[in-house]
């Protein structure tokens, strides 16, 4: 009875608390209502269209009006022959993406942050960040100009020293490559920025200490700053392998041909277009709603293992 009481007791001072925090900072509370809003209208409320992924759908009889089909469209998905295909070509860009691309923002960000000339490390700064901002479209543009047959820059001095002229868009076996290290170019200034901004908080006392012990630049960089910028590392990891089924449809599509279609055809495209071409509403539903489910899997075992590994985690 005591403890009931006492539990009792406690949540009422905590009600209380809420309500006197709620009534003291009701500015702050005001500021946060809009983006919750815009949150629940705009990603939470449309997901209860995620139930068509169960239905047969018609336009006509509506979400709630299409007969009720359980998990056939999952069946149909996993039985289809293209499955291991989409599957393989979604997770082997994405494994390859972050092995190439994850380390890199690492190495850049120690590398200019050793730097001793303010005027040069801004100027590297700025050089590798300001690929972030070209949008995909204009990238995959880039991408085709510079290796095109006839008149790509790639080709051009492959001509004037006499090779062979090479269709780098139009095979199969490069794509991949072509994906990763374009993203790789595009994104890794970006990345660099975060691990620059936590190397800011390394204790300079340690690095002078370790200075007069006689350590090296490199021995300075493995015992001081990567144990800095290891909880960083750490969250950037678990987001990486929580988008590992989340390649960017964009760039794939613009990216795509006959030619590579094979390497090329991941669940996105297929769900763009089973849903957009085919109308096959339901089934592309169903086959972007288990692709974000492995998503998530993917998310929460990442951050399973952090927290058992280290003390960093997202919950």
């Amino acid at each position: 009875m005591k403890t009931q009481a006492a539990s009792a007791k406690s949540r009422k001072m905590h009600s209380h608390s809420l309500v006197y925090d709620a009534k003291k900072n009701w500015q702050l509370y005001l500021m946060l209502l809009l983006p919750v809003a815009y949150i629940i209208i705009f990603a939470y409320i449309p997901m209860g269209g995620a139930t068509i992924a169960f239905k047969d759908y018609r336009i006509k009889k509506g979400v709630w009006g299409s007969p009720w089909v359980g998990l056939q469209h999952f069946e149909n998905f996993f039985t289809t022959p293209n499955f291991w295909m989409l599957l393989k070509n979604r997770l082997v860009p994405s494994l390859y993406s972050l092995l190439a691309s994850f380390p890199f923002p690492i190495l850049l960000a120690l590398a200019i942050n050793e730097c001793a000339s303010r005027k040069y490390r801004k100027t590297v700064q700025m050089i590798t960040y300001a690929p972030y901002f070209i949008s995909t479209v204009v990238l995959v543009g880039i991408m085709s100009n510079f290796f095109s047959l006839r008149t790509g820059f790639v080709n051009s001095i492959a001509k004037l020293i006499g090779a062979e002229q090479i269709n780098y868009m139009g095979i199969s076996s490069l794509f991949r490559h072509m994906y990763v290290w374009s993203g790789v170019w595009q994104s890794a200034g970006y990345s660099a920025v975060i691990y620059i901004a936590a190397l800011s908080s390394v204790d300079f006392s340690l690095v002078e200490a370790a200075q007069i012990d006689g350590a090296g630049r490199l021995r300075r960089i493995w015992h001081i700053d990567i144990p800095t910028i290891l909880p960083t590392i750490v969250i950037q990891l678990i987001l990486a392998v929580g988008s590992i089924m989340g390649i960017g449809f964009e760039k794939v599509y613009l990216m795509q041909n006959p030619i590579n279609l094979e390497v090329s055809e991941i669940i996105s495209t297929f769900v763009f277009k089973r849903g957009m071409t085919q109308f096959q509403y339901s089934y592309a539903t169903a086959v972007g709603l288990f692709n974000s489910i492995i998503n998530l899997i993917l998310i929460v075992l990442a951050n399973m293992f952090a927290s058992k590994v280290g003390s960093t985690s997202l919950f």
